[in-house]
């Protein structure tokens, strides 16, 4: 990828991350907010649409900066392993320790006599994300990049979620995951489409 659309790729994952969070932040913790509206304190409720913005670009690098990370981590494991088939056989498996870790660890941590279905929920929602995003990714691309792309989706947003997670507020678990799962699926999304961008202009370059 070019310098060019590599910017293009920070920026636009950025734009992302601000607005998301700026969204969501407002639905999550409406409750807060309401009083404000009510009010007519416009513009100490503009203040904390920017405050929500100005975290949701924090997010967003920390996206991005788990996207680059994921992209060596899974060349060493190609390298590591030899074949791609076994790196996908241990990319399933951290895929299921880490749907299990997010399950069991919050039970284990919060749970005050409760069932364990209650916690399961989270755990579904990445799952269920992951494969979206993995299946659209096949149709982009090749089967080949099932497994990885749901590696990314599932195992690297939970480590990258892992602040709220330790704190258990459903409104900050709701306020930093969307960002995260946007910024996550767009750059996993649109990086073939910037690669062969690029290389289309590169080529162009060589003509003239």
């Amino acid at each position: 990828m070019n310098s060019r659309n590599l910017v293009r790729l920070f920026m636009t994952t950025l734009f992302l991350g601000g607005a998301t969070a700026g969204i969501v932040g407002f639905v999550a913790r409406w409750n807060e907010y309401r009083s404000l509206f009510a009010s007519g304190e416009l513009g100490e409720l503009l203040m904390t649409f920017f405050w929500l913005v100005g975290v949701g670009l924090i997010f967003s690098v920390i996206s991005q900066m788990g996207f680059f990370a994921y992209l060596t981590v899974h060349r060493f494991g190609l390298g590591i392993f030899k074949t791609a088939k076994l790196w996908n056989a241990v990319q399933i498996l951290l895929i299921a320790f880490t749907l299990f870790d997010v399950v069991y660890f919050r039970y284990e941590s919060f749970s005050k006599g409760e069932g364990i279905a209650g916690y399961m929920g989270w755990a579904i929602v990445l799952l269920a994300v992951g494969l979206i995003v993995a299946f659209i990714k096949v149709k982009q691309t090749n089967k080949l990049a099932f497994i990885p792309a749901l590696f990314f989706m599932v195992v690297v947003t939970a480590v990258e979620w892992v602040p709220v997670l330790r704190i258990n507020d459903n409104s900050w678990m709701y306020f930093m995951l969307l960002p995260l799962l946007v910024c996550n699926a767009y750059q996993l999304l649109i990086l073939s489409k910037l690669n062969e961008k690029s290389m289309k202009e590169l080529a162009s370059k060589k003509k003239k």
